[in-house]
Protein backbone atom coordinates (compact mmCIF):
# COMPACT_ATOMS: atom_id res chain seq x y z
CA UNK A 1 0.00 0.00 0.00
CA UNK A 2 2.90 2.38 0.68
CA UNK A 3 4.25 1.83 -2.82
CA UNK A 4 0.82 2.42 -4.33
CA UNK A 5 0.43 5.64 -2.37
CA UNK A 6 3.93 6.78 -3.32
CA UNK A 7 3.22 6.20 -7.02
CA UNK A 8 -0.39 7.41 -7.23
CA UNK A 9 -0.48 9.90 -4.36
CA UNK A 10 -3.50 8.29 -2.70
CA UNK A 11 -4.60 5.03 -1.11
CA UNK A 12 -5.91 2.20 -3.31
CA UNK A 13 -9.42 2.71 -1.89
CA UNK A 14 -9.42 6.44 -2.63
CA UNK A 15 -8.00 5.82 -6.11
CA UNK A 16 -10.85 3.39 -6.84
CA UNK A 17 -13.41 5.87 -5.52
CA UNK A 18 -11.98 8.65 -7.67
CA UNK A 19 -12.00 6.46 -10.79
CA UNK A 20 -15.62 5.52 -10.13
CA UNK A 21 -16.55 9.17 -9.71
CA UNK A 22 -14.70 10.07 -12.93
CA UNK A 23 -16.72 7.45 -14.79
CA UNK A 24 -19.95 8.67 -13.22
CA UNK A 25 -19.11 12.25 -14.28
CA UNK A 26 -18.92 11.06 -17.88
CA UNK A 27 -22.21 9.15 -17.61
CA UNK A 28 -23.96 12.11 -15.98
CA UNK A 29 -22.84 14.41 -18.81
CA UNK A 30 -23.33 12.09 -21.74
CA UNK A 31 -26.42 10.02 -20.88
CA UNK A 32 -29.90 10.59 -19.53
CA UNK A 33 -29.74 7.60 -17.17
CA UNK A 34 -30.85 8.14 -13.59
CA UNK A 35 -28.33 9.03 -10.91
CA UNK A 36 -29.28 5.84 -9.06
CA UNK A 37 -28.58 3.67 -12.12
CA UNK A 38 -25.23 5.38 -12.63
CA UNK A 39 -24.40 4.96 -8.94
CA UNK A 40 -24.79 1.18 -9.13
CA UNK A 41 -23.24 0.88 -12.59
CA UNK A 42 -19.95 2.45 -11.49
CA UNK A 43 -19.68 0.19 -8.45
CA UNK A 44 -21.16 1.98 -5.44
CA UNK A 45 -23.47 -0.08 -3.24
CA UNK A 46 -25.66 2.79 -2.01
CA UNK A 47 -26.89 6.10 -3.39
CA UNK A 48 -25.94 7.89 -0.16
CA UNK A 49 -22.32 6.76 -0.29
CA UNK A 50 -22.14 7.65 -3.97
CA UNK A 51 -23.55 11.15 -3.41
CA UNK A 52 -21.28 11.83 -0.43
CA UNK A 53 -18.16 10.61 -2.25
CA UNK A 54 -19.09 12.49 -5.43
CA UNK A 55 -19.56 15.72 -3.45
CA UNK A 56 -16.21 15.25 -1.63
CA UNK A 57 -14.32 14.77 -4.89
CA UNK A 58 -16.18 17.05 -7.31
CA UNK A 59 -17.55 19.67 -4.92
CA UNK A 60 -21.22 19.38 -5.87
CA UNK A 61 -24.01 16.82 -5.82
CA UNK A 62 -24.36 14.47 -8.82
CA UNK A 63 -27.71 15.95 -9.85
CA UNK A 64 -26.31 19.51 -9.66
CA UNK A 65 -23.29 18.42 -11.69
CA UNK A 66 -25.55 17.06 -14.43
CA UNK A 67 -27.50 20.32 -14.68
CA UNK A 68 -24.35 22.44 -14.96
CA UNK A 69 -22.34 20.27 -17.36
CA UNK A 70 -23.62 19.56 -20.83
CA UNK A 71 -21.83 17.15 -23.17
CA UNK A 72 -18.51 18.54 -24.39
CA UNK A 73 -17.76 18.93 -28.08
CA UNK A 74 -14.03 18.17 -28.09
CA UNK A 75 -11.74 15.19 -28.63
CA UNK A 76 -12.11 12.62 -25.86
CA UNK A 77 -8.54 13.06 -24.61
CA UNK A 78 -9.22 16.76 -23.95
CA UNK A 79 -12.53 15.95 -22.29
CA UNK A 80 -10.88 13.49 -19.92
CA UNK A 81 -8.15 15.97 -19.03
CA UNK A 82 -10.54 18.90 -18.54
CA UNK A 83 -13.11 17.03 -16.47
CA UNK A 84 -10.75 15.13 -14.17
CA UNK A 85 -11.26 16.19 -10.54
CA UNK A 86 -8.34 17.84 -8.77
CA UNK A 87 -6.77 15.44 -6.26
CA UNK A 88 -5.35 18.06 -3.89
CA UNK A 89 -5.26 21.80 -4.33
CA UNK A 90 -1.79 23.29 -4.41
CA UNK A 91 0.00 19.96 -4.78
CA UNK A 92 2.05 19.60 -7.94
CA UNK A 93 1.56 16.32 -9.79
CA UNK A 94 3.99 14.65 -12.13
CA UNK A 95 2.68 14.45 -15.66
CA UNK A 96 3.34 10.72 -15.77
CA UNK A 97 3.75 8.00 -13.19
CA UNK A 98 5.44 5.66 -15.66
CA UNK A 99 9.17 5.21 -15.18
CA UNK A 100 10.07 5.49 -18.89
CA UNK A 101 8.18 8.75 -19.34
CA UNK A 102 9.62 10.25 -16.17
CA UNK A 103 13.16 9.24 -17.20
CA UNK A 104 12.68 10.67 -20.71
CA UNK A 105 11.56 14.05 -19.36
CA UNK A 106 14.49 14.17 -16.92
CA UNK A 107 17.08 13.73 -19.74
Amino acid sequence: MRTFRAVFGETPHRYLQRRRVERSMFLLRETDRSVTDICFDVGFSSRGTFSRTFREIVGEAPSDYRVGHEPMVAPNCFQLWAMRPVVAAGVARRSSSFGDAAAATAS
